[in-house]
C-alpha cells in the first residue's frame, strides 16, 4: 500500500428538498384547503476517524463527496424524505484544513470520533405551512436550502509515543528494525527511507509506537533534501530519540544540524524531550566512542546512549530512558510472560 500523507478533496453537503403545493380534494370535505408539506433536509459531510488506516492514498483516486439531496414534499401533508449523511473515513491523526492550508477546521484523534463539518441544507416549506386567517389558499412554497461546499486539505499526522531523528545514514531503519516489528528498508545510501514508518516496541512488559521519518539535512527546512515536511508525524510524539553516527564527519555539528531544523520547524519539536543516541559503536573501540561521547556532552546533550542498531548493544538502557517520558497509560502495560521481550540484552556500557 503507497503512503499519502496529504490530499485536496472537494465536499459538499446535500440541497434541502423543495416544498409541495397541494389541496386537499376529497369529495365530501367542504373547504379543502392546502396539504402540501415540507421537504426533506439534505445530508450532512461527517468526518469519522477509524482504527487501522495509516495513509490518505483512497483519497487520491476519489476527490469529490457529496451528499444526498433531500426529498421534495408530497400532498396530504407528506414531507420529503432527508438526504443520507455522507460518512468520509479518514486515518486516527488526520487533520482537516481549509484551502488556505493554515486553518484547522477538525483534529481526529480518538478513534472512532465523528464530526459534522458541513450541514445538510433545510427543506423548503409546503404551501400548508403558509396559510393564515388571510392567505386560506396559498400557492406558495419554499425551493429548500442549498448545501455547502468547499475545497480542504486533509493532512494526516501520524499517533505515536516516541519519534525517530538524526540525518541521513544515521542508522535509523537499522534502529527501528531492531527493536520493533517494522521492516523498514536498509540501504548504503542516503534517503533509503522516503516515507514515515511505525513500529511497535515492546520493553520490560510494556509497548509503545516508535515513528520513523526520513533523514534532515542543512537547510531542510528550507526544502533542502526531502525537506521537513514528514517532521510532523513527530508532532504529537512524547519524545524524541535522535541517532548520532558516530562514523560522521563531525557527530556535534550533526547533532547541532538537526536540533537546528527541528526549531526552524516549529511545531515545539524543539521543547519535546531529546534522547542523544551515538549509534555504531560496535564498529569502534570503546576509548572513541567515550571521546566522542564527550565531545556530545560538551556540545550540549544532557546525556548520551551508546548504543549499536545492528547488535542490539546499549538497546536496555535508552528504552530505559523512554518508557520515563511515556505515562502508563502511554506505554500499555502487559501480564508477565505474555509477550517475549526482544530488547532483553545483556546490559552493555563501554564507560
Amino acid at each position: 500500500m503507497h503512503f499519502l500523507d496529504q490530499a485536496k478533496i472537494f465536499i459538499r453537503s446535500g440541497a434541502g428538498g423543495g416544498g409541495a403545493v397541494s389541496f386537499r380534494r376529497e369529495k365530501y370535505v367542504e373547504y379543502g384547503g392546502p396539504n402540501g408539506g415540507n421537504g426533506g433536509k439534505g445530508g450532512d459531510i461527517v468526518f469519522e476517524a477509524v482504527a487501522g488506516l495509516n495513509t490518505l492514498i483512497d483519497f487520491r483516486y476519489t476527490q469529490h463527496f457529496k451528499a444526498q439531496r433531500g426529498g421534495g414534499g408530497a400532498g396530504q401533508n407528506r414531507f420529503g424524505a432527508g438526504g443520507d449523511d455522507l460518512v468520509i473515513k479518514v486515518p486516527v491523526g488526520t487533520q482537516v484544513l481549509d484551502d488556505d492550508r493554515e486553518t484547522v477546521l477538525l483534529d481526529l484523534v480518538e478513534p472512532g470520533q465523528r464530526v459534522v463539518l458541513l450541514r445538510g441544507g433545510d427543506g423548503g416549506r409546503g404551501n400548508a405551512s403558509f396559510k393564515s386567517s388571510t392567505n386560506r389558499a396559498p400557492r406558495q412554497s419554499g425551493p429548500g436550502w442549498p448545501g455547502e461546499e468547499m475545497w480542504v486539505w486533509l493532512r494526516l499526522k501520524l499517533l505515536a509515543d516516541a519519534g525517530l531523528v538524526g540525518l541521513p545514514n544515521a542508522g535509523k531503519s537499522t534502529f527501528i528494525n531492531q527493536i520493533s516489528n517494522a521492516k523498514a528498508k536498509v540501504g548504503e545510501y542516503a534517503f533509503t527511507t522516503t516515507r514515515p514508518q511505525l513500529g511497535v516496541v515492546r520493553h520490560r512488559n510494556r509497548e509503545f509506537v516508535l515513528a520513523d521519518i526520513p533523514g534532515l539535512i542543512a537547510g531542510a527546512a528550507e526544502g533542502a533534501g526531502i525537506g521537513d515536511r514528514f517532521l510532523g508525524h513527530i508532532e504529537r510524539c512524547r519524545v524524541l530519540i535522535h541517532l548520532v553516527d558516530i562514523h560522521g564527519t563531525d557527530p556535534a555539528e550533526a547533532m547541532h544540524v538537526v536540533a537546528e531544523e527541528l526549531a526552524a520547524y516549529g511545531g515545539g519539536l524543539d521543547e519535546k524531550p531529546r534522547l542523544i543516541a551515538l549509534n555504531k559503536i560496535d564498529l569502534v573501540d570503546a576509548e572513541l566512542v567515550r571521546a566522542f561521547a564527550g565531545e556530545l556532552i560538551a556540545a550540549g546533550a544532557d546525556k548520551v546512549f551508546p548504543i549499536s542498531g545492528a547488535t542490539g548493544k546499549g538497546m536496555d538502557a535508552l528504552l530505559d530512558a523512554v518508557l520515563e517520558h511515556l505515562p502508563a497509560a502511554t506505554a500499555t502495560e502487559r501480564p508477565a510472560g505474555e509477550i517475549e521481550d526482544a530488547t532483553e540484552a545483556k546490559p552493555w556500557s563501554p564507560f
